[in-house]
């Protein structure tokens, strides 16, 4: 059984980290370079995010669990897992902060586009917020796998 904790921990390190990495630096990108109607790839994309929030708070929880059935609280000396609680913060922050706000004001442009509606200028300060939000927890994954050792001692 403790294998199998042990190879849960891995996986969700490279799922986590891996999910960040691939949908926010490759495929994002890539669909607005590619599709022609810019909504439609933020709709794509912002799906894509929404999925790697709940990848992110399902890794975050086994790889928080398992470090504090691990180590117990001297879990709380250990980087990694302020890397995992910073990033989880980050994450929720994300989904339910910064996510509803932009969702709220994607509703009020209604069907201009939002580009053309007074709330652009609001959107593009929250998309950046969420831009700089989903950077730092791509860095802070980079620093979660290279950590990733501290769990196995």
């Amino acid at each position: 059984m403790k294998r199998l904790g042990e190879a849960f921990y891995w996986l969700a390190i490279a799922t986590w980290a891996g999910a960040l990495w691939t949908v926010g630096l490759l495929v994002a990108p890539t669909l607005f370079s590619v599709l022609e109607d810019r909504a439609l790839a933020g709709r794509i994309a912002g799906v894509l995010f929404d999925w790697v929030a709940w990848i992110g708070i399902g890794c975050a929880a086994w790889l928080l669990l398992f470090r504090f059935v691990r180590f117990g609280g001297g879990a709380f000396r250990h980087g990694f897992t302020w890397i995992v609680l910073l990033m989880l913060a980050l994450v929720l922050v994300g989904r339910f902060g910064v996510q509803p706000i932009l969702a709220g004001l994607r509703e009020q442009a209604l069907a201009k586009e939002i580009v053309e509606s007074v709330f652009r200028e609001r959107f593009g300060t929250w998309h950046g917020v969420a831009s700089v939000i989903y950077l730092v927890q791509c860095g802070l994954a980079v620093a979660m796998v290279l950590l990733q050792r501290t769990g196995m001692r």
